[in-house]
C-alpha cells in the first residue's frame, strides 16, 4: 500500500488500533483550519527521514568524538545539518542535538547560570515563555528571575527592561516569546545587555522560519546565543537547535564548548539521529527562494486576517501584527472568553488555542485572549483572500459566545463548561461556519499524495 511516506500496511495489519488512530489524525489535519502559531506541516522528504533506519543508532557525544562505534555515516549526517544551520542563520556555531526547545534552553542555563544567578525574560502572561523564567517552570525555581512587561499599546517596555537590567545585573537575558505580535528589538536588548554585562540570548523558536526566510530581523549580529525548536515557522520536525554568533564567541572564546557540554553529557544522552537528519532536511528546504517566498505570505496573511479582524470589530493586541502570530483581546466581550471562543472554534474545525493577554485579569486556564497563526494555512496554499473568509467566520463563531460567563466559583467551571459544550455543539451558527471550513479545506488539499 503506497502512502507517501513509505507502506504503513503492516502497521495496518499488526496493530489495526494504532493505525486508526494515525489515519484519524490525518484526516483531522486535513478538515480542520489549523491556526495554532506553533504548529505547521512538516514536507513529506521531513516525515519519510522521521520514520528511517537511524532511529535505531545510538550516537553519544558528537561528530568524530562518539563513545560508541559504528557512527560513521551518522557523521556525516549530523556535520551536513550542523554546517546547514550555520549558513541559514549567519552563525559560528551550531548544536543540534537538543530534544526540543524547552531542554535547549535548560542547556543555555547549564552552560552560563549557577543556580541562584539572576537572569531576566519577557513575563509569560505578556508574551514571554515559561522557560525564560516563570514561576512555575524550572527557570523559575532555581534562577532568581526578573520579568520585563509590556507597554499598555502592548510593545515590549524597553525603557522597563533597561531600568530592571542596570538595577538587577542579570547573568542572562532573554529576547523571544511565545506571544507577542510585533518585530522583536534585538538592537536595542543588544545595547541593554552590554552596559550590565549580561549574556543575552534570543529564542527564535516561533520566528526562526521568518529569520530564515528574511521575513524577520536576524539576531545574529546582535546576541551571543540563539535558541530555536525546528518544528513551527521552519515546517522541520519536532527537535531544536542552539547557536553561537560570532559575538558570543569573542565575548567568550569557550562559549561554543560550554554549550555543546551542557546538552552532552550536561543533560542528554544520544541524540534522535532520525531528527537530526530530518532537521538537515528542513534547513535545505528552508534555504531555498520557493521558502523565502512561504515566509513572506505567513506574514502578508497574519496581517490580512488582523485586518479582517479589526473591521469587523475585534482587538488584536497592539492593533496588528509584524509576524505570523494575531493575539486577539477578547475582553469587550467579558472576562475570561478564550475557553469558550477555543472551544467553539474547534467544533467549527478552527483549531486555535486560548492565551492570556497584557493585563490579564482571569486564571492562565480561562484566558481573556485568543492565539491565532497563519504558518499552517500558508502551507496549504492560502493567501490573503482565504485569511479574509476565515476571519468572517471566527468573528461568527466568537458573536455565539457572548452570552457565557466562566462561574466566579471554581468548584462550578467544569459543570458550565460541560453544559456549554453541549448547547455550542447544537448551535446553528457553528453548524454553518464548520461547512464553510470543509469546503475551503477542500480547495487547498493537505498532503494530497498520502494515501492511509
Amino acid at each position: 500500500m503506497g502512502d507517501g511516506m513509505g507502506s504503513l500496511g503492516n502497521i495496518k495489519k499488526n496493530d489495526p488500533e494504532i493505525f486508526k488512530a494515525i489515519r484519524k489524525e490525518l484526516k483531522r489535519q486535513r478538515e480542520t483550519l489549523e491556526m495554532i502559531p506553533s504548529e505547521n506541516f512538516a514536507s513529506l522528504d521531513v516525515i519519510r527521514a522521521m520514520g528511517t533506519v537511524l532511529t535505531n543508532k545510538y550516537s553519544e557525544g558528537y561528530p568524530g568524538k562518539r563513545y560508541y562505534g559504528g557512527n560513521q555515516f551518522i557523521d556525516q549526517i549530523e556535520t551536513i545539518a550542523i554546517e546547514r544551520a550555520k549558513s541559514l542563520f549567519n552563525v559560528a556555531h551550531a548544536n543540534v542535538q537538543p530534544y526540543s526547545g524547552s531542554p535547549a534552553n535548560f542547556a543555555v542555563y547549564t552552560a552560563l547560570c549557577n543556580p541562584g544567578d539572576t537572569i531576566m525574560g519577557m513575563n509569560l502572561t505578556d508574551g514571554g515563555h515559561l522557560t525564560h523564567g516563570w514561576k512555575t517552570s524550572a527557570s523559575g525555581k532555581y534562577f532568581k528571575s526578573v520579568a520585563y512587561h509590556v507597554k499598555a499599546d502592548g510593545y515590549i517596555d524597553i525603557e522597563e527592561a533597561r531600568k530592571l537590567a542596570m538595577e538587577s545585573r542579570p547573568k542572562l537575558i532573554w529576547i523571544g516569546a511565545s506571544a507577542y505580535t510585533r518585530a522583536l528589538p534585538f538592537r536595542e536588548f543588544a545595547e541593554i545587555a552590554e552596559q550590565c554585562g549580561a549574556y543575552l540570548v534570543a529564542d527564535i523558536a516561533h520566528i526562526a522560519g521568518l529569520i530564515a526566510g528574511g521575513a524577520h530581523e536576524s539576531p545574529s549580529d546582535y546576541v551571543h546565543v540563539i535558541t530555536t525548536t525546528t518544528h513551527k515557522t521552519l515546517r522541520g520536525p519536532r527537535g531544536a537547535m542552539i547557536m553561537v554568533t560570532r559575538k558570543g564567541l569573542a565575548k567568550d572564546p569557550d562559549l561554543a564548548d560550554k554549550l555543546d557540554k551542557a546538552v552532552f553529557p550536561g543533560l542528554q544522552g544520544g541524540p534522535h539521529d532520525h531528527q537530526t537528519a530530518a532537521i538537515a532536511i528542513a534547513l535545505l528546504e528552508a534555504s531555498g527562494v520557493e521558502f523565502k517566498e512561504y515566509s513572506r505570505q505567513v506574514v502578508l496573511n497574519a496581517q490580512a486576517l488582523s485586518e479582517q479582524l479589526v473591521r469587523k470589530g475585534l482587538k488584536p493586541v497592539t492593533g496588528g501584527t509584524d509576524n505570523h502570530m494575531v493575539l486577539v483581546d477578547l475582553t469587550q466581550f467579558g472576562k475570561g472568553k478564550g475557553v469558550f471562543v477555543q472551544e467553539a472554534l474547534d467544533l467549527a474545525g478552527i483549531v486555535a488555542n486560548k492565551n492570556t493577554i497584557p493585563g490579564e485579569q482571569s486564571s492562565p486556564f480561562y484566558p481573556s485572549g485568543l492565539r491565532l497563526g497563519t504558518p499552517a494555512l500558508t502551507s496549504r496554499g492560502m493567501r490573503q483572500g482565504e485569511m479574509v473568509e476565515i476571519a468572517n467566520i471566527i468573528v461568527d463563531v466568537i458573536q455565539q459566545v457572548k452570552g457565557y460567563e466562566v462561574p466566579e466559583e471554581k468548584e462550578a467551571r467544569l459543570k458550565y463548561i460541560a453544559k456549554f459544550k453541549k448547547e455550542i455543539k447544537a448551535n446553528p451558527v457553528v453548524k454553518e461556519a464548520r461547512e464553510k471550513v470543509l469546503l475551503l479545506c477542500e480547495r487547498f488539499p493537505l498532503y494530497a499524495d498520502l494515501r492511509l
